[in-house]
């Protein structure tokens, strides 16, 4: 079990009934029963941010650690070490199940004495992101061709650069759109980030994953895409 948030409790001896916490709650997770004249917390919505904590004038609502999610480790039949994390339903993303996530990792592979770890990031810049690529030696950004995936490529190389981590890019789907592949292709130039490669769209990936397969062992046709990437990465990290 995992414990990175707090949710709003109360003390229904200590309640007078001013509904200022109920005001305050900007996200809508307090409700007022009107038969018991007190605030219901809907902990499905709290975020934990102790507004109606700090408003209430008698103490009456106190904030408690809750279990966000999970995380576990098992072993894969390619003969790797693999740790994962879960959230509970309602729960938000955290930096923190990350770094636990991360810190299991890095016990496992100092035990087993394995030399690589590989960081699936959540998309977009936010604490989850950052925790992922804190502290590690390569970044792989995987764009597609569009412009809103651009628009968030170039804030995720910033967060990238403000930790100076050397990273390459990857196009998926480069065959969608060729012109805005193009655009991509351009950027990346003007700015010397390297393309480790670029992928297909290909529904086959999605059978795959449906058959829970690695694509490059469900249809031998993918190999060599990404065994081209292999080989550019280990140039870049060599």
């Amino acid at each position: 079990p995992v414990q990175t948030g707090q949710k709003a409790e109360l003390d229904e001896s200590k309640c007078t009934h001013c509904q200022k916490c109920k005001n305050i709650c900007r996200f809508g997770a307090i409700q007022w029963d009107e038969k018991k004249n007190q605030p219901i917390f809907n902990r499905m919505i709290c975020e934990g941010c102790w507004a109606c904590k700090l408003i209430c004038p008698e103490q009456a609502i106190h904030m408690v650690d809750v279990e966000n999610g999970r995380i576990g480790n098992a072993q894969t039949k390619y003969n790797f070490p693999i740790v994962t994390g879960q959230l509970k339903m309602g729960e938000t993303g955290s930096g923190k199940i990350v770094l636990f996530i991360k810190t299991r990792a890095e016990k496992i592979a100092h035990k087993e004495e394995i030399d690589i770890m590989l960081v699936d990031s959540a998309a977009g810049i936010g604490c989850p992101v950052i925790a992922s690529i804190n502290g590690s030696d390569f970044v792989l950004a995987v764009t597609e061709p569009t412009p809103s995936a651009l628009s968030d490529l170039k804030k995720g190389l910033q967060v990238v650069e403000h930790f100076q981590i050397p990273y390459g890019l990857i196009i998926n789907k480069h065959d969608i759109n060729p012109d805005f592949t193009k655009e991509i292709e351009k950027f990346a130039k003007e700015n010397n980030i390297p393309i480790i490669g670029k992928v297909p769209y290909d529904k086959e990936f999605v059978t795959a994953l449906v058959n829970l397969t690695p694509a490059v062992e469900w249809n031998k046709k993918f190999k060599p895409i990404f065994e081209e990437m292999l080989e550019n990465l280990e140039k870049m990290i060599k």
